[in-house]
């Protein structure tokens, strides 16, 4: 079955959802019913920053992915290389998102930017560690942000299948509240008729966290500041911040350890995620070094690892993303699913975004979803195999990177406060 038309079902699953229908038949997941999840004892969920999947793997052999891209004036222009520390001014915003789309046509890029900067790509040798996870395990060619538009609504939509309307990230410093009852910035807040007006960056819709915490499930968010955690507001001001949050640093002793609890999403900490100009080399390694612990510790053996990419951060892709509701799906990124019962270098075309992680974790766990979104998403089952026999670890080393250029200005870690 075809990506496009898993789409069309899991739309008509999720319009079916939204005005109360009886569930909706004939789901691509029904060819996977056979494949229990129940080996999986732990499920990570590791966000990196602003890559789009023709950045990363527009070579990769097997999987759809262009080494050239079509500007406004219909031209069509080679991916440059990409250095690794990208030092360009990239939009990726709602609007210059929906500018660089152009309504499918995918040829707005240079329009967004001013220029060519957002068609570049990065070659294997420049991320041979992604691609060795690729070769060995499963990469999806169809994995789509949530949002159209950068990294604050698409966590949201990593943590609860929703991002409350919010469509861009938070701007300036007064004018609304935080949950910390301070003075904090505003976001964006689409409504259902397309009406968009600032609010207060504090929420209160229910999370996963909130589900699995109900359930008894053990989660831990690893992320500097509580990540977008810190935007939901029974969360925030509940003794669970304290008790289900952790530096990223944390991390890899809890997997060498075998401390891991079922459900655990990782952030990388300041200049590891690699958000232009962030070095792809340094957070590779951060990768590549967290993926270790998981792979020499005692929980190999029944973890799936999910590493994604939150936006398109303004570079280019060819692919139109399927059109779900009015605020995605966006822009195509990279996704890697690692885990001894992956498929053994297989190449997903299954259509995938942030609520299909939280869709697989709810399979696993036998939870209700929380939203349509994750109602309809597909489960990503097809991207398994677990009554083959586990897969090894597959242990890399850490490389050396190219000296980082003078001066360069690295954005911090992702929190909830990102501003670019």
């Amino acid at each position: 079955m075809g990506p496009y038309r898993t789409a069309v079902i899991s739309l008509a699953c999720i319009l079916a959802v939204a005005i109360g229908l009886a569930t909706c038949g004939g789901s691509a997941n029904n060819s996977t019913a056979g494949n229990d999840p129940a080996r999986i004892q732990h499920i990570i969920f590791i966000i990196k920053e602003n890559r789009t999947f023709d950045t990363y793997f527009a070579g990769f052999p097997g999987a759809d992915g262009a080494t050239t891209g079509t500007t406004s004036t219909g031209q069509t222009v080679p991916l440059a290389a990409m250095p690794d520390c990208y030092q360009t001014n990239l939009c990726n915003g709602w609007a210059c998102a929906m500018q660089s789309l152009d309504h499918g046509k995918m040829d707005g890029f240079d329009l967004a930017t001013g220029n060519l900067d957002a068609y570049a790509r990065m070659a294997e040798a420049d991320i041979p560690g992604y691609w060795a996870y690729a070769r060995r395990f499963v990469l999806s060619d169809r994995y789509f942000s949530s949002v159209h538009g950068p990294s604050f609504p698409n966590h949201l939509f990593s943590v609860a299948a929703q991002s409350g309307g919010a469509i861009d990230n938070m701007s300036g410093s007064t004018g609304g509240v935080g949950c910390d009852g301070n003075p904090s910035g505003t976001v964006s807040v689409m409504d259902a008729n397309g009406n968009v007006t600032p609010q207060s960056p504090c929420f209160n819709f229910k999370t996963l966290p909130d589900v699995l915490e109900q359930a008894g499930i053990s989660w831990k968010y690893y992320g500097i500041g509580g990540g977008v955690l810190s935007t939901i507001g029974h969360i925030y001001n509940s003794p669970l911040f304290q008790q289900r949050f952790a530096d990223p640093s944390q991390f890899v002793a809890d997997a060498a350890a075998g401390n891991l609890p079922a459900v655990s999403w990782l952030l990388p900490p300041e200049g590891m995620g690699e958000h232009p100009p962030e070095s792809a080399c340094h957070g590779e390694n951060w990768t590549v070094e967290n993926l270790n612990a998981i792979m020499q510790g005692p929980n190999w053996n029944s973890s799936a690892v999910f590493v994604a990419w939150d936006d398109f951060g303004g570079l280019y892709d060819h692919v139109a993303p399927p059109r779900i509701d009015q605020l995605g799906l966006g822009a195509r990124s990279p996704l890697l699913i690692i885990s001894s019962f992956a498929k053994r270098g297989y190449i997903s075309h299954t259509v995938y975004e942030q609520s299909s992680i939280l869709k697989f974790i709810e399979r696993r766990y036998h939870l209700a979803p929380l939203t349509p979104r994750d109602a309809g998403a597909n489960d990503m089952l097809d991207s398994f195999d677990f009554s083959q026999a586990p897969q090894p670890p597959l242990i890399l080393s850490p490389r050396q990177c190219p000296a980082e250029p003078p001066g360069i200005a690295m954005p911090h870690a992702y929190t909830a406060f990102d501003n670019d």
